[in-house]
């Protein structure tokens, strides 16, 4: 008989869900704010997509990288994010189209790499997984870049950077520097990422033994009532007549 699956939206799951849908909201929150500051964004997004998609699965990587993806489209739209808000002026669909399929395509693929590599070496699987999201998330964004070139250019000459070429653009300035913090830190968080799934994974199979049902004292006399055997009875001594 194959095992029935178990239900993804338990009680715990939900619980772990909500945490990491808060970490993904406050990072990306803190890294857009960092930026708007003048600062390099230091994205640390990414690692609750990646923790989510080794603990609870792919579902849940997908879940979180959406989340991102949307936390990142409504920033742009509301202006919280500047550079992603005047891509949004020139193309509204397609800018909060590129910042959905991105964030969902990098959870997702995490999340199916850990699960097909891990059945070999776990550890090899998250640290593929960890290093996988920012590939998959920077390669979509320069893909949608490239697609919507004459949007990209416009943005490029409103924020003064019209002296260089639009591959550099594109590939350096908007992807090269955010593309290598977010690999060099999932890279160095990916032993932290392993210990937590550990921790997870085994507290999640250590499954309480159920404690042996002793019967209660009435069934014991019972069953020793109907085990016990029936004596035979007693046979009286035959006495002998007297013929007297």
């Amino acid at each position: 008989m194959e095992a029935k699956r178990k239900p993804f939206f338990t009680a715990k799951n939900i619980a772990f869900l909500a945490v990491l849908v808060a970490l993904v909201v406050v990072l990306q929150t803190l890294s857009t704010l960092i930026g708007r500051l003048g600062g390099t964004p230091i994205s640390l997004v990414l690692i609750p997509v990646v923790l989510g998609g080794v603990m609870l699965g792919w579902r849940a990587g997908t879940l979180l990288g959406f989340v991102f993806g949307l936390i990142t489209a409504i920033f742009g739209v509301t202006g919280f994010d500047a550079w992603t808000f005047l891509l949004f002026g020139e193309e509204p669909v397609w800018t909060v189209v590129l910042c959905l399929v991105k964030g969902t395509a990098a959870g997702a693929a995490s999340s199916l790499l850990y699960l097909a590599i891990a059945r070999k070496n776990v550890y090899a699987g998250v640290i593929v997984a960890a290093l996988a999201a920012p590939v998959v998330n920077t390669g979509i964004f320069v893909a949608g870049a490239f697609a919507m070139s004459g949007a990209i250019s416009s943005v490029q000459a409103a924020t003064d950077q019209g002296s260089v070429s639009l591959v550099y653009y594109i590939i350096i300035m908007l992807a090269g520097i955010n593309f290598l913090i977010e690999f060099a830190i999932n890279a160095v968080a990916s032993p932290a990422i392993y210990t937590v799934s550990r921790l997870f994974l085994k507290k999640k199979k250590a499954k309480p033994q159920p404690a042996a049902v002793q019967p209660a004292e009435g069934d014991i006399a019972a069953e020793d009532a109907g085990n016990a055997k029936e004596e035979p009875p007693a046979q009286k001594p035959l006495t002998q007549k007297n013929g007297n």
